[in-house]
């Protein structure tokens, strides 16, 4: 699996991507900066990679999932509950497809709420 590092103020957090077509099309396109928004215990952003809903599409993720949300061409991390989860699990707004997942504890996302930027790339 394709090593990934995720680069928030001065917080380095480790990642890998899965060997799936849109994985593989998002690590092609590293690095990747871009502007954070967030959405409960999410973070996504624009990525300037567009694909459809894969064989990985899902609305069923879990805490430090890596998503690629085709709708807004964005990439999601997940660390805790969404505006509409009906439990402690994140809930994406709608299908989004699976390609990674967060190596070091997702908790550190809690701690950079409110920042600005993010930088993917290639480790």
């Amino acid at each position: 699996m394709p090593k990934i590092r995720i680069i928030i103020q001065e917080h380095v957090i480790n990642a890998e991507l899965y060997e799936t077509p849109c994985a593989i099309k998002i690590y092609e396109s590293l690095p990747i900066e871009s502007n954070i928004n967030e959405w409960g215990d999410e973070f996504y952003f624009p990525i300037p990679v567009s694909f459809e809903n894969d064989h990985t599409s899902t609305r069923i993720v879990k805490i430090g999932d890596i998503c690629y949300w085709p709708p807004g061409s964005a990439l999601c991390i997940f660390f805790g509950p969404t505006p509409i989860s009906r439990n402690d699990e994140p809930l994406p707004a709608s299908e989004v497809n699976i390609v990674g997942k967060i190596s070091d504890d997702p908790d550190i996302f809690k701690k950079l709420r409110g920042a600005k930027k993010i930088r993917i790339e290639k480790n």
